[in-house]
């Protein structure tokens, strides 16, 4: 049976959770920026909403140069444990439709769905079905590529950004990437562009009908890759990765700086944390307490054990320990975060150590 991917690509994520999370920044060009708080001359762009592009800020960016293009924008600092918690959901949407899953990155996953789809006017319903689900169930929008393999999956997710769904079937694929440009390609930088274009080589179309010979002389073995993938040759499998942390976000019942308020709201997300992994077959090693204040800041505390672990005991005591540490803070807590992570597949025949060893 031809395999059949979806690439699933949230639109502007970052910018759309805070957006999503603040009403008064519809429409505003929102700016996140990685790095030293409030300093716009050492911090670089980590993503921009589709109204700061239309300034020319684009990701990677210099803060500096992004404040020079846009002045008027609203520039946040990245909540990484709300963007990790809206991203876990999304993930357990996809999963359910998936016959295997690979979470490319925070807001991008492939989907194998060949052995449940017959074809790909089904493969297109469960595309416009997740959208809606995602839609529904988290008032956010992606863009789907629906395809043969990765490669071209991803190209499709990006050709209609924001809210797209293309779908390219085996016999339309020459034709749909012939004549987009070739830094359209995954992987295919500036740099690797312009040493294409040096060789009149500009769309994918020309860079099919290059020689593949002259391309690995000049590209090595990339060459030989960039030829495959602009004849729509991509054997890459969807391959499920290796998970990093697990972890839970709410929002308070109100900004509070009363601890047995913020302690109680945890109980239930350290509970949420240990049975998924238990049920995922994880220990854990490094337990982390995220809180947003009111004003929407972002601060963190962590601990590492000396062993990893499966106690549920180990995050309740290690807990509220953590929260302790943002007690001398004026602000109050709008939203708190429990996660575990350095994660390490459980043992079949591991027995659980007594708690002081790890603590």
């Amino acid at each position: 049976m031809p395999q059949i991917v979806l690439h699933v690509d949230m639109d502007s994520f970052y910018t759309a959770v805070e957006k999503r999370e603040r009403p008064e920044l519809k429409d505003k060009p929102v700016i996140i920026i990685e790095g030293p708080q409030h300093n716009l001359e050492r911090g670089a762009v980590a993503a921009c909403s589709y109204e700061a592009r239309r300034f020319g800020v684009r990701s990677g960016m210099a803060a500096s140069a992004a404040h020079r293009l846009c002045p008027d924008g609203v520039y946040l600092k990245p909540n990484h444990m709300l963007y990790e918690e809206v991203s876990r959901r999304i993930m357990d949407i996809l999963r359910n439709y998936a016959d295997i899953i690979e979470e490319a990155s925070i807001d991008e996953a492939y989907l194998d769905i060949t052995s449940s789809t017959p074809d790909y006017t089904t493969a297109e319903k469960t595309a416009r079905e997740i959208k809606r689900v995602i839609k529904r169930k988290e008032d956010l929008t992606c863009s789907i590529g629906v395809a043969p393999n990765k490669t071209i999956a991803k190209i499709a997710s990006d050709y209609q950004k924001p809210d797209g769904l293309t779908v390219v079937t085996s016999e339309e694929a020459t034709k749909f990437l012939e004549p987009l440009p070739v830094d359209k390609i995954p992987g295919v930088g500036r740099k690797t562009t312009e040493e294409l274009n040096s060789l009149s080589v500009k769309t994918i179309g020309d860079l099919a009908r290059a020689s593949k010979a002259v391309l690995v002389q000049r590209f090595g073995k990339n060459g030989a890759w960039m030829w495959d993938a602009a004849n729509g040759v991509d054997e890459t499998p969807v391959q499920e990765v290796e998970k990093k942390s697990i972890g839970r976000l709410r929002t308070l019942d109100e900004d509070t700086k009363d601890l047995e308020k913020i302690l109680k709201a945890l109980e239930p997300m350290i509970d949420e944390v240990h049975t998924q992994a238990q049920d995922e077959g994880f220990l854990y090693q490094n337990i982390g307490v995220t809180v947003i204040f009111e004003d929407y800041q972002t601060r963190s505390k962590s601990k590492t054990l000396r062993e990893h672990t499966s106690s549920k005991q180990a995050i309740e005591e290690t807990a509220p320990h953590l929260v302790r540490a943002f007690e001398s803070d004026p602000r109050k807590i709008h939203r708190i975060g429990i996660k575990v992570a350095n994660l390490k597949q459980k043992q079949q025949q591991y027995g659980e150590t007594p708690l002081d060893k790890f603590l």
